[in-house]
């Protein structure tokens, strides 16, 4: 697991929007209400979709939604499909090169793990343990029990206003024909 970028904090706030959804939501619309590049999330949820974290549908009324319950989606499933399964730490063998060894480092100095690797290894797990036990459920709860209710109501709003438009922009012919 590499350093977290962006690409990974806009998929998790993305999928909290289609945790309790019953309709299918677009890049463009959950880009919209959180204020970020629409291009820049059309280019992640191909992978979350590729690992089994969303779905997604074709056509006026398409978009993507889980693919699978949000208890069963956890932080982990998450960063592994957007920025895959890299190693936090990448031991570079520093240890080896001190100018000493004239370019042949003793066994003494070089065998078994690095010790600042081994540091890495620990907190690696440590990291991936505690990722792995949050749900996009559990979140979505805790933010559930802030919001104010009428927060949700205006939210549905909101989106059932754009659905709406897209509906209403694939029912109008793409150009009037002569009068």
């Amino acid at each position: 697991m590499a350093h977290l970028t962006t690409s990974v904090e806009y998929a998790l706030h993305s999928l909290l929007w289609l945790v309790d959804s019953d309709e299918t939501l677009s890049t463009r619309e959950i880009a919209e209400i959180q204020g970020i590049s629409p291009s820049f999330l059309a280019k992640i949820f191909p992978r979350l979709e590729k690992a089994g974290i969303v779905s997604a549908s074709e056509g006026v009324r398409g978009g993507y939604r889980l693919a699978r319950p949000a208890d069963g989606i956890t932080f982990l499933d998450v960063i592994d499909a957007v920025e895959g399964d890299k190693p936090l730490f990448d031991c570079q063998e520093v240890r080896g090169r001190c100018a000493l060894f004239g370019g042949n480092p003793p066994p003494w100095a070089t065998n078994g793990t690095c010790a600042i690797h081994a540091v890495m290894i620990q907190a690696e797990k440590a990291m991936r343990e505690v990722l792995a036990e949050q749900t996009l459920d559990a979140v979505s709860k805790r933010f559930g029990r802030k919001a104010p209710e009428t927060y949700m109501a205006d939210l549905r709003e909101w989106f059932g206003e754009r659905q709406g438009r897209r509906t209403a922009r694939a029912g109008r012919p793409l150009r009037e024909g002569p009068s």
